[in-house]
């Protein structure tokens, strides 16, 4: 009899057990944060002591790139899994929604498994928000960023210090809205999506994340002269170097705009190191995962070229950490090359959630337990209509839409300042990088002027005040 009492028990207890929770989500990205961070090793002058703190709890990706070198083509294509040349948006000025239906995205197929969606600052590109799609998100930002007094910069690339308190920012706002949900708790799993516009232009910061850069210690970035001799017209289009390059080159003021970009990739470092003490102080720390990205490159004159907009190495390659209890190791790097078409993927299997029909990318869970685990995989960029490049962990092959062709060695040759596709010994190797380029080549969604549309064109609008009343953005 005791023992028939006991399997009784027993099979109550089991018959009423709570299933496994999911783990909570912490999502944070960084606009325009280019491979300037500590664990590429690609700038020593760069001082992220905080994104270096998360570095070293899980796997850090050394070749990770944007599936488009742009905010709203990378940001609509991570969230979506809908990769460029099947949607039709490169540019910024692709309205995404048009394409993408709410039920495909990342957040709301979490949220129908049972998720509470939570956001603040940039998540999606700022003028085509679809803020239904989480359960409750920062409204406002509060006031306009401070900028400083007098000179805001050459031409297009703005900087300058300002006399105010990290308080005075929205990406402290944003920040406080984040660190508020990590201090509740919440009775379901919750997918909290944080998104800083900083280092994004203007680079307007408080002195003292200048006073971190002093102006006599910035070096250049090693550059090549004439580095665009060997690059096809198609590359040199998209380079313009009698634009912004030569503007910075003919005011002299280069290495004050390097300095500006590091002082604000540090602010955002201050801040994200908010957020993380927070997480810690939390009983959410055990079962969160973290992710951090940025969601593309940045050139400061590599290749003649500023910005983004084009599918070189410093475009592209952009930071993402991740840190998964019970399957990263702290402190691991992997070289194998990735793109941000496997955020989707690797988060839905992560929470248990079936890989939705429409997802492009693949997960990358294998190399999340073992980073050096073997990889067949490479990353893919896009940029404006039939132009690709392919990344692998020794290659870059590009092509451009016109047939015209780039290939550099990166073992031999990490800037990319040696085109050697028209070295016949390489023909194989060319094939056979050309096999992993899409077929697909949508057609923009927007007619006219891609580079207008990107936010490169005479029709810029700058220092755009945001709908939601939050901080001022340009629209590159």
């Amino acid at each position: 009899m005791k023992r028939f009492i006991s399997l009784l028990l027993v099979s109550a207890s089991f018959l009423h057990a709570e299933p496994e929770r999911k783990p909570n989500i912490l999502l944070i990205t960084s606009d325009d944060l280019n491979h300037w961070i500590g664990y590429t090793g690609r700038n020593k002058q760069t001082k992220t002591p905080n994104i270096d703190r998360l570095s070293a709890r899980g796997t850090s990706f050394a070749n990770a790139h944007a599936t488009v070198p742009v905010c709203n083509g990378s940001r609509s294509s991570l969230l979506s899994g809908v990769r460029p040349y099947t949607s039709g948006v490169y540019g910024n000025g692709d309205d995404w929604r048009n394409v993408i239906p709410p039920e495909k995205t990342l957040i709301s197929v979490f949220r129908a498994a049972g998720y509470l969606t939570l956001g603040s600052g940039k998540l999606y590109h700022g003028a085509y928000d679809r803020k239904s799609e989480w359960d409750d998100y920062l409204q406002s930002e509060g006031p306009r960023d401070p900028v400083p007094a007098g000179s805001k910069g050459v031409g297009g690339i703005r900087f300058g210090a300002v006399d105010a308190e990290d308080s005075e920012l929205s990406d402290h706002r944003i920040v406080d809205y984040g660190i508020g949900q990590l201090q509740k708790k919440h009775d379901k799993p919750f997918l909290l999506t944080v998104g800083l516009h900083k280092p994004h232009m203007p680079w307007f910061v408080p002195k003292k994340y200048f006073d971190l850069h002093p102006l006599e210690s910035i070096q250049l970035p090693p550059i090549k002269e004439n580095d665009l001799d060997d690059v096809p017209a198609a590359g040199v289009g998209f380079a313009r170097p009698k634009g912004d390059h030569k503007q910075i080159v003919d005011s002299g003021r280069w290495k004050e705009a390097i300095q500006a970009y590091l002082a604000a990739v540090s602010y955002a470092d201050a801040e994200i190191g908010r957020l993380l003490d927070a997480l810690d102080a939390s009983g959410h720390r055990d079962n969160t995962i973290v992710i951090l990205l940025g969601d593309h490159g940045w050139h400061f004159g590599e290749k003649e070229h500023w910005r983004k907009f084009a599918l070189w190495e410093e475009s592209t390659r952009a930071p993402y950490i991740r840190v998964v209890p019970g399957v990263t190791k702290a402190g691991t790097i992997s070289t194998r090359p990735v793109d941000f078409s496997s955020l989707y993927p690797t988060l839905a299997e992560l929470a248990g959630i079936p890989k939705p029909s429409h997802v492009e990318g693949d997960s990358i869970r294998p190399l999340l337990a073992d980073p050096a685990a073997e990889w067949k995989g490479h990353a893919l960029s896009t940029w404006l209509q039939g132009n690709h490049s392919i990344r692998t962990e020794d290659w870059r092959y590009t092509r451009y839409s016109d047939g015209s062709e780039e290939l550099y060695d990166h073992r031999s040759d990490p800037y990319e300042w040696t085109n050697v596709a028209a070295d016949p010994t390489h023909a194989a190797l060319k094939n056979e990088l050309a096999a992993l380029l899409p077929v697909k080549n949508a057609p923009g969604l927007t007619k006219g002027d891609g580079w207008r549309d990107a936010g490169q064109g005479n029709g810029r609008r700058q220092n755009r005040q945001k709908g939601s009343g939050g901080a001022a953005e340009d629209t590159d």
